[in-house]
């Protein structure tokens, strides 16, 4: 299994971004939040992902980049979890949306939940594409 966090998974073209904002989808487990969208057939990658952390929350950024290094180590040790039960290529992108300093192995377990919630979603959202298909 590949615990990786390479460049090119991350997210980082601002029309990519703009479209996640304005045709996005949202998924939400408290305190995290998982804005995804479908990419383009010809990524070379299955999941593009960028993280947030709203200053609005946290002033200082020291205590920004810390909550964005959490995030981005909890994708990293639990993205085979994504990449096992997904067939399309995703853009997503991962907020922290509280003022509570939550501890490394509480936001790892919501990074779980949130992950099985989003990929609940998308096989809806599949499954309905199909029959409308027949």
């Amino acid at each position: 299994m590949n615990f990786t966090y390479p460049k090119n998974e991350r997210l980082k073209s601002k029309t990519t971004i703009g479209f996640l904002f304005s045709e996005g989808k949202s998924v939400s487990k408290y305190p995290l939040r998982l804005v995804y969208r479908q990419a383009e057939a010809d990524s070379e990658e299955k999941i593009k992902m960028g993280v947030s952390v709203s200053k609005k929350y946290f002033k200082k950024a020291v205590d920004r980049n810390y909550f964005k290094r959490v995030l981005r180590e909890t994708y990293r040790l639990n993205k085979h979890l994504l990449l096992d039960h997904i067939n399309e290529p995703y853009s997503i992108m991962f907020f922290y949306q509280t003022k509570d300093k939550l501890s490394y192995e509480e936001i790892n377990t919501k990074t779980i939940q949130l992950f099985e919630k989003f990929l609940s979603q998308v096989n809806k959202i599949n499954d309905s594409e199909i029959k409308t298909e027949l």
